[in-house]
């Protein structure tokens, strides 16, 4: 049985992976997954992975904008 190609954004990370990336604890990401706030792949068991496409979409909707009168306050 061959290994499955997988495009990057497709990318399983474990806990660890993704803790880093999102700069919170592993914990963290446990408790998210149980109180599905955040997509996960569960493997046989207990095993969670995260897709890495899912961490950037994260992080990219976590992303505000500044408001127009800081940025002009800051000039």
């Amino acid at each position: 049985m061959g290994k499955l190609p997988t495009t990057e954004p497709d990318r399983l990370l474990d806990v660890r992976e993704a803790a880093a990336l999102l700069a919170v604890k592993p914990a963290t990401l446990y408790q998210w997954a149980y109180q599905r706030r955040i997509p996960v792949v569960k493997l046989m068991g207990r095993a969670l992975r995260f897709r890495l496409s899912d961490i950037e979409k994260l992080i990219a909707d976590g992303v505000r904008q500044p408001l127009r009168g800081m940025i002009e306050e800051g000039d």
